[in-house]
């Protein structure tokens, strides 16, 4: 009996280094994957904010972290600069997604809000608490972060001190194999877990094929697939289509959400 994605070629757009967990999830349903770091996760161009905020961490009331790079560079600074984790003992935590709040579970915190459905925008909608004059600190990516959830918490009168924990950016170049895979039309499905991957995905394809109609070309028999809302609505505006988007905005849920796509074994443009 073969598996359900057997015979599937599927392109995985994360960031280097951390597609091992996605493509294992898609092996194990039989496909065959090409990874293509479509993304660049670094130091922000300055510590001085986020090193600011730590060294006050005891005038803060709660920790919003809204992604597994948010968590990983705040502790790995607060401990380069020495600072006591005790201190974070008097911080309420609020985390975005299952990915991110297993990361901080690791960091020995369990958190005190997860959102529903796993996205920042239910973030402030569902807050446990009345955000009035609540103080909050948001290490969040330096560029290309939505500005609606700091509009929002203001809008509910809370401070919120945003400060760059990482950033992220578009490599120079495309891995031969993957782009060698679009050209030859070998691909039958491209995974995206983030807006900003599908933006670098765009550039770096156009710079190699030369035009957006050679884009469209290559993708013509290509199935989109998304983790979430926001992804897909990076899909359709660069890319022109979105044929499947995960119930549950995880990468096993895209995975789901692929296998039941296939196994259904119809095309449907996704609305």
């Amino acid at each position: 009996m073969s598996l359900p994605l057997s015979n599937q070629t599927i392109l995985v757009t994360r960031a280097a280094k951390q597609s091992k967990t996605f493509r294992h999830l898609l092996e194990k349903q039989g496909a065959t994957v090409i990874e293509m770091a479509a993304l660049e996760i670094r130091p922000p161009s300055t510590w001085e904010h986020l090193d600011q905020a730590l060294r006050q961490l005891s005038s803060f009331d709660w920790l919003i972290l809204t992604s597994a790079n948010g968590v990983k560079f705040f502790f790995e600074r607060l401990k380069q600069l020495s600072i006591d984790r005790r201190l974070l003992d008097s911080l309420k935590m609020a985390v975005v997604g299952q990915k991110t709040a297993a990361v901080l579970e690791k960091e020995g915190i369990k958190p005190t809000f997860i959102p529903p459905n796993f996205v920042a925008d239910s973030l402030v909608a569902k807050f446990p608490e009345n955000l009035s004059k609540q103080k909050i600190l948001f290490p969040r990516v330096e560029s290309g972060g939505r500005e609606v959830l700091i509009q929002e918490f203001q809008a509910q009168n809370a401070e919120v001190i945003a400060v760059a924990a990482y950033q992220s950016g578009c490599p120079k170049t495309v891995d031969p194999i993957a782009i060698e895979a679009l050209k030859t039309q070998t691909v039958d499905i491209i995974t995206f877990a983030s807006s900003k991957t599908v933006q670098c995905f765009y550039n770096l394809l156009i710079s190699e094929l030369g035009s957006r109609v050679r884009l469209r070309e290559v993708l013509a028999e290509v199935y989109i697939a998304s983790i979430g809302p926001q992804t897909s609505q990076s899909c359709q505006e660069l890319l022109n289509q979105c044929d499947i988007e995960a119930k549950v905005y995880t990468l096993e849920g895209l995975t789901e959400a692929i296998t039941e796509r296939i196994s259904g074994g119809k095309r449907q443009e996704f609305q």
